[in-house]
């Protein structure tokens, strides 16, 4: 047997001793995280698959694992001969297990999940689901304790400041702007229990979990005082102080549930359905009072203040010179050693660490050649990778954590001669790219609407790709932060609203499977653009620096204006980072910037 058939085997056994019919392990942990501790990574050590996003449903004679189109290659290879089925949705926030549960359950049979790591909205959802068939969930019981006999245990990563001037606004005045928030709300007491809130509203940073500079802990914000729930440890005494004096109070991780638990029926609490488990929520008497909206922090935290965008752009600066770096030492070596998917991974991020204020990767790099490139979320590993030779295509997405900002960015490059179809869809996803760049909007539109604008020129090519164009970028935090998300696929509720300050990732893209993949992303941010008696509009300030390879470009299909903003993007380039840059990175810089206009 499989390692996989021998975990679900043991799952089974443990599902039987519970009494349950189903058990669901979703990707999450007590956070609602992103990228995940290794303590709450059951899902991969259970099914085999590694990407970052999968919900696995196992019951007595079935297991599958629900992924979206972005997973769909690598989960058919990684799931082969596991006896886990691939079961496709068409977007990651597509119910599809929800769905599956309610039509294969009957009156009587009960679902097991891990109230801990599950969502207070997917509860809701699921128990909404399985009413009318009669079937029961149950969130007490976490198998994965039972089953996985050298499971990690919580990270011991310490707890530092971010300190000015990248930290621009005190913690003593978010902590103001929260509690602002709270009392418009009628409330006491709010509950925090997603890490990038956390770090923002105390201006702290951790490294409990890979690529994001976060720690676990949960805080509860009173209306003249705070407590931190960090694991012992982890907080020293003098970082204790600093934080007393603004009126935080440290307590062990572990008494959370507690806390809330012993709420006075007389006190209001705050909290966000979407960003809680319900296994934090059922910790609560149900008397006490509670008033469920968007954590203000989420809010707060996507609109970067002027001085945090200034810091960002000197962070794209130092971004754009370690890639200037790393392109022309790519381009020198190329054909006279031998380049693999892995080499990538290792000099882009050699490249970026020799550079000021580098702290990590924002996410882990993403380097595909040809066929590997149609997988938008591939990870090229020791025992699968490519060796980069001969034509095509090279996709690479990489990105930084600095202490002036997180960056994202994707490049495609051009490997020996792209073919003419290589050149269409590269040119296609330029297209909707600068479309997008170039756009303008009434302040306050819903972000999901801006995707039809960077969709249109590749629709209108016959393409189409199955990810969403934007997400959120946090300020030396998570690669991915809400509440704004350019995807047609998304609610366009009252949160996603675009405001100034945003940073937004700009990523379309056309994926050939088993043939190559083209994606091209700059961050952009909102700007005011100008106010008439209609209202204020919006525009994007392109942040990211490094050149687009117009050898990979079908001139043909660009029209003028469109080759006018390339040009004119590659000028602020040059412009910008030829101080930084010397020698054969100087020189890459100026070939790759000339104009394509002549």
């Amino acid at each position: 047997m499989s390692p996989t058939d021998t975990r679900i085997a043991a799952l089974r056994q443990a599902m039987r001793r519970h009494g349950l019919d189903a058990c669901i392990v979703p990707s999450a942990d007590p956070h609602l995280s992103e990228y995940l501790p290794e303590r709450w990574q059951g899902r991969q050590w259970l099914s085999g698959f590694t990407g970052s996003v999968g919900t696995l449903v196992v019951t007595a004679d079935f297991a599958g694992l629900w992924v979206d189109s972005r997973y769909w290659v690598q989960a058919e290879a990684q799931l082969a001969g596991t006896g886990v089925r691939l079961m496709k949705i068409a977007a990651a926030a597509s119910p599809g297990h929800i769905e599956w549960l309610a039509g294969n359950l009957h009156a009587g049979q009960r679902v097991g999940v891990d109230g801990q790591v599950l969502g207070l909205a997917a509860f809701r959802a699921l128990t909404a689901a399985l009413a009318p068939v009669g079937a029961t969930l149950d969130i007490q019981a976490d198998l994965l304790a039972e089953i996985w006999p050298d499971r990690p245990g919580l990270p011991d990563a310490p707890v530092y400041q971010h300190l000015a001037p990248h930290a621009c606004v005190a913690r003593a005045d978010k902590l103001a702007q929260v509690r602002q928030a709270m009392r418009a709300h009628g409330a006491d007491l709010h509950l925090v229990s997603t890490l990038d809130d956390i770090a923002w509203l105390f201006n702290l940073r951790g490294a409990d979990v890979s690529y994001n500079p976060v720690f676990l802990a949960h805080a509860l914000v009173g209306p003249d005082h705070a407590t931190l729930f960090v694991a012992d440890g982890k907080i020293d005494e003098a970082l204790r102080a600093v934080l007393a004096a603004d009126g935080v109070a440290v307590a062990p991780y572990g008494q959370a549930a507690e806390a809330l638990g012993s709420l006075e029926r007389d006190q209001t609490l705050l909290i966000d359905p979407a960003r809680v488990t319900c296994g934090v929520f059922h910790a609560m008497d149900p008397a006490v009072p509670r008033v469920e909206a968007i954590n203000p922090s989420t809010l707060l935290k996507s609109r970067k203040t002027d001085a945090e965008l200034a810091h960002v752009r000197e962070a794209m600066e130092l971004d754009g010179a370690a890639l200037c770096e790393f392109f022309a030492w790519f381009e020198q070596a190329l054909g006279r050693e031998t380049i693999t998917e892995l080499t990538i991974d290792e000099r882009i991020t050699a490249a970026r660490a020799r550079q000021p204020g580098y702290v990590c990767p924002s996410f882990g790099t993403i380097a595909g050649f040809n066929a590997n490139g149609a997988m938008p979320h591939y990870r090229a590993t020791p025992q699968a990778h490519a060796v980069i030779e001969g034509d095509g295509l090279l996709l690479i997405d990489s990105g930084g954590q600095y202490l002036g900002g997180t960056t994202d960015i994707t490049r495609v490059v051009a490997v020996g001669s792209p073919n003419a179809d290589q050149k269409v869809d590269f040119t296609l996803v330029l297209k909707g790219m600068i479309a997008l760049s170039r756009a303008a909007f009434p302040r306050g539109t819903p972000s999901p609407m801006l995707d039809a604008i960077a969709r249109a020129p590749i629709w209108q090519g016959g393409a189409e790709y199955g990810h969403g164009t934007g997400h959120g970028v946090g300020y030396f935090l998570n690669v991915h932060e809400g509440p704004q998300v350019i995807s047609y696929r998304a609610a366009p509720g009252p949160h996603t609203a675009m405001e100034p300050g945003m940073i937004t990732s700009n990523e379309p893209g056309i994926y050939r499977p088993g043939r190559w993949g083209v994606r091209i992303e700059n961050l952009v941010a909102n700007r005011t653009w100008l106010k008439t008696d209609m209202g204020e509009f919006l525009c994007f300030e392109t942040l990211t620096l490094c050149p687009i390879d117009t050898r990979c470009i079908d001139a043909s299909l660009l029209r003028p204006d469109e080759i006018a903003w390339l040009d004119d993007y590659h000028r602020t380039v040059r412009e910008r980072l030829a101080p930084r840059v010397d020698g054969p990175a100087l020189a890459w810089l100026q070939e790759l910037t000339r104009p394509l206009q002549a």
